[in-house]
């Protein structure tokens, strides 16, 4: 008899929290890492309902790599919204698009996450931050850099006081140059383009260092920003930087965001010195820290992060579902993406200006 009512308890409670798969929709094509969207059928956390694009050839050329029905396709995001009745959408077109793919989902009650950054001007980061709070949505943010185990490690060494305060940070973003390593003609267009961008390698790789500074420091805002831009390859790069370094500075800690379209190989590391040790988040899963004087600096591997956080859709998910709850300083989360986008506002008017910046 026990056994009984032991399986009826299981029974239940699998039933209770059976997730139902989540009606994804994807609002663009353009973007490089949408691929990403199609290669996951080992995954049944969510269910591909709409396409919006308006590019007919991209159109043509997706549904002809992943054997899509043509059924799923829409050129009007509003009709398609409304007849796929999506409970997320995944915007993977221009970062300027980013808000007009709000302004339609918000109202509808649908949740969003953007490939980074969230916006390209600060004032639609606010209307998109404002329109979440009004229709209690969630927008979500993807940075490569907030999967990285290694990156939690050394926030969790300062958390811990295990690296003393902040003192310097620097983030190293980038690669050889997007028509470099290759990227489809429709992501090469956006990403040179400075209004569908919103700047070249500045907004594209200068957004991973404010992202991590912000959730470093709790959402704490510089007190100034100082940017140098420059065209290393105006032959390649004609309207956009290639080259960017942005300053921030805080009241007792500084960090240097160093952003490029001319590194030698493709990099994501960070840095972070404290009053009592640094730790170096050399990739994903490797960090090299000293935290006493007198000792040698070793090197650590660790596991990668657990799911849901080895894929943004299973994040997008859980989050849609309630079983993942963000919090304020979340690197997903829209207070300190709207903070990433104010920086790097500042960082152009900077590198416009030559002039620093000042947030107060």
């Amino acid at each position: 008899m026990k056994t009984v009512i032991l399986l009826l308890c299981i029974l239940i409670t699998s039933q209770i929290f059976a997730q139902k798969p989540v009606r994804l929709a994807i609002a663009g094509l353009s973007h490089g890492h949408v691929g990403w969207a199609f290669n996951r059928n080992d995954k049944k956390d969510t269910q591909l309902v709409g396409i919006y694009e308006t590019n007919q050839e991209l159109v043509d050329r997706f549904a002809e790599k992943y054997k899509l029905d043509k059924g799923l396709f829409f050129n009007d995001l509003n009709k398609m919204l409304d007849q796929a009745k999506p409970d997320a959408v995944s915007a993977f077109g221009p970062i300027n698009e980013h808000i007009t793919v709000v302004r339609a989902c918000a109202p509808r009650k649908i949740h969003v996450m953007v490939e980074k950054p969230l916006a390209t001007t600060l004032a639609d980061a606010r209307e998109i931050e404002k329109l979440a709070k009004q229709n209690s949505i969630q927008v979500l943010t993807n940075f490569e850099t907030s999967w990285y185990a290694s990156n939690q490690y050394v926030n969790e060494l300062l958390q811990d006081g295990k690296l003393g305060e902040i003192r310097k940070v620097m983030v190293n973003d980038g690669h050889q140059g997007p028509k470099e390593i290759g990227v489809g003609k429709e992501f090469l267009d956006f990403l040179t383009d400075p209004v569908k961008n919103g700047a070249g390698a500045l907004n594209d790789f200068g957004c991973y260092g404010a992202n991590l500074m912000t959730w470093l420091l709790k959402g704490e805002k510089p007190l100034t920003v100082t940017a140098v831009t420059h065209q290393n390859k105006p032959d390649i790069y004609k309207k956009v930087d290639d080259e960017a370094t942005i300053i921030l500075q805080y009241p007792k800690a500084q960090c240097v965001i160093q952003a490029s379209w001319n590194w030698t190989f493709a990099r994501k590391d960070m840095e972070v010195f404290g009053t009592k040790g640094y730790a170096v988040a050399v990739n994903p899963a490797t960090i090299r820290q000293r935290l006493q004087e007198k000792s040698p600096e070793e090197t650590i591997k660790i596991d990668p992060r657990p799911a849901p956080f080895t894929d943004p859709f299973s994040v997008l998910a859980d989050v849609v579902t309630g079983k993942l709850k963000l919090d304020e300083n979340d690197l997903y989360g829209l207070p300190i993406n709207v903070t990433v986008v104010e920086i790097l506002e500042a960082a152009k008017r900077s590198a416009q200006t030559g002039k620093t910046v000042s947030l107060k």
